[in-house]
């Protein structure tokens, strides 16, 4: 698949297993320790934050999205089927209800604080590329995480579908 047709959660995917996601690597494991203590400036000046910035064509204004996508993502040690959201919740959930809540409330840094320490309550593992898809377009995600949370489909609407 080339640069032009991927789905920015392919490229963010792509991005992740070659830059972080390949924990036998120490230079994959050095990025992400990096990038898990990075503030934005200093993630900002990581070659492969600037790689995935091109890769997905973004700009200086939404800096603070990159920053939190690629913060993020190198919190996430394995790629797997669920979403984070379903991996949170149903039957049984490992995020109480009242925490979730709080999630979907939140704003700016508390709401990376928060994502990051419900990455590390989901055992470090969902689906990448869902992830970066949700972090890239979260106004739009948050009605889809909490029918996911709860173990619903979410309806679906005129709008593509991303999840990889």
């Amino acid at each position: 698949m080339n640069g032009d047709q991927a789905t920015p959660g392919a490229i963010a995917l792509g991005w992740w297993s070659r830059n972080v996601g390949a924990r036998d690597s120490a230079s994959a494991r050095a990025l992400a320790a990096r990038l898990r203590r990075a503030a934005s400036v200093e993630a900002l000046c990581e070659p492969a934050v600037q790689d995935i910035a091109a890769s997905l064509t973004m700009g200086p204004g939404r800096a603070p999205e990159l920053v939190r996508l690629v913060c993020l993502l190198a919190e996430v040690r394995e790629h797997g089927g669920e979403t984070l959201a379903r991996r949170l919740g149903g039957a049984d959930p490992i995020l109480s209800r009242l925490r979730f809540q709080r999630l979907m409330r939140a704003e700016g840094d508390e709401l990376t604080a928060l994502l990051r320490r419900a990455i590390a309550m989901a055992d470090r593992r969902c689906n990448v590329a869902a992830l970066a898809t949700d972090l890239l377009h979260w106004e739009a995600a948050r009605p889809r995480w909490c029918f996911h949370y709860f173990g619903a489909d979410a309806p679906r609407d005129d709008a593509k579908e991303i999840v990889e």
